[in-house]
């Protein structure tokens, strides 16, 4: 009998186990949903193998039709041709400055004055030579009179003539002088003015209030600049020179308004090259809307004459990563690989123009960060 009790005892806990066991597999609703993928690693760390690659739709990168571009580094400099040196004929001390390095000036406008000895040397030379004149030109007159009554020579006729003809040399020669220093000779004094030969900004300056100005044999005052053009001066490695021809034009984007795009042209590629870094100097002139200034850094972008055949995946295909660019490609069933590309420019339809890394044809992941996120768990 308690044989027979110990045998019931166990069928009824057999049947509550079986019982449990068929009521968890109906209550587990996870077990509908789709398996995790589970990821390896492969020797190659970038190659990865997953269990469920049809999680992980593929596109393939189409043909993109793209004209060559070079971009290189510049620098805004002023057109040499149009910087003028502001010169002071006369030496002496400045006692009065009216412009500013950096200030925008119009022709004839007046910079600065000078306290100067020469005007004082200049104006005697003047009077002299007025005083010279009239006694010649007198003596002139003597011997004419003397020469149409037959009491002279014609030979005296002759050398007085010549003597009143070099006192006018004299006496304009003297004018001229007072003028380019600025005195009138009415009323002379001893400042002189220097104003601007140009209409233009001052782009230097070699002078301040009390300094000495030592004329033509010193430095100038000022340096004004017309910056209506200005020379964009760009380095271009020896390798890309095939790029830039003389005459075409480039696109000119300014790293202080990156939105604003200018159009320079190419007017010179100087002959020498950089020893140290292999680079030529490639001219650009350009007009000035005013925006540019001396010594903003450019970026210069030339195009090529050919089209090159370039692949296009969508935005989403291309995982930015460790500042550098990825796609995933397949290998094989469940295998992948993940190649670094290099991207180009943004086109219509959230496409991305890819450079380097890959070519049209070949099938990319769809979406790399759902894919790198998978990964990385």
């Amino acid at each position: 009998m308690r044989y027979k009790n110990s045998q019931m005892l166990i069928v009824a806990l057999a049947a509550a186990l079986v019982t449990a066991g068929c009521g968890s597999s109906k209550g587990d609703q996870g077990s509908e949903a789709p398996p995790k993928p589970a990821v390896e690693s492969d020797f190659d760390a970038n190659n990865f193998k997953v269990d469920h690659p049809e999680q992980f739709p593929l596109v393939t990168a189409v043909e993109h039709k793209a004209v060559s571009a070079l971009n290189v580094t510049g620098v805004v400099q002023p057109d040499i041709a149009r910087a003028v040196p502001v010169i002071s004929l006369a030496a002496g001390r400045v006692v009065e400055i009216k412009a500013r390095l950096g200030d925008t000036v119009k022709k004839g406008q007046l910079l600065l004055r000078v306290r100067s000895n020469d005007v004082a040397g200049a104006y005697q030379v003047y009077l002299k030579a007025v005083n010279d004149e009239r006694l010649a030109r007198q003596q002139l007159d003597r011997a004419k009179d003397l020469y149409d009554k037959g009491a002279t020579a014609k030979s005296i006729l002759e050398q007085a003539e010549d003597t009143e003809q070099d006192a006018k040399v004299d006496l304009d020669t003297a004018t001229e002088q007072l003028r380019l220093l600025g005195v009138d000779k009415d009323h002379p004094s001893g400042i002189v003015d220097v104003i601007a030969p140009i209409s233009g900004v001052i782009t230097d300056q070699q002078v301040t209030s009390a300094a000495g100005v030592q004329g033509l044999s010193g430095p100038n005052p000022f340096t004004i600049s017309d910056l209506s053009y200005v020379w964009i001066i760009c380095d271009v490695y020896e390798n890309d020179l095939d790029a830039v021809r003389l005459g075409e034009y480039a696109d000119i984007r300014l790293n202080a308004y990156p939105g604003k795009v200018f159009k320079g042209r190419i007017d010179n590629i100087l002959p020498i090259l950089d020893p140290n870094i292999r680079t030529a100097k490639v001219r650009l002139e350009v007009p000035n809307p005013g925006l540019m200034r001396i010594g903003m850094f450019v970026t210069a972008t030339f195009y090529g004459k050919q089209p090159e055949m370039r692949a296009a995946v969508p935005a989403t295909a291309i995982l930015h990563l460790h500042d550098r660019e990825w796609v995933y490609t397949p290998l094989s069933a469940g295998h992948f690989k993940r190649l670094e590309v290099v991207t180009g420019s943004t086109l219509p339809g959230d496409m991305q123009e890819i450079v380097s890394g890959i070519k049209p044809g070949l099938q990319v992941i769809a979406n790399a960060l759902v894919f790198q996120t998978t990964v990385e768990q």
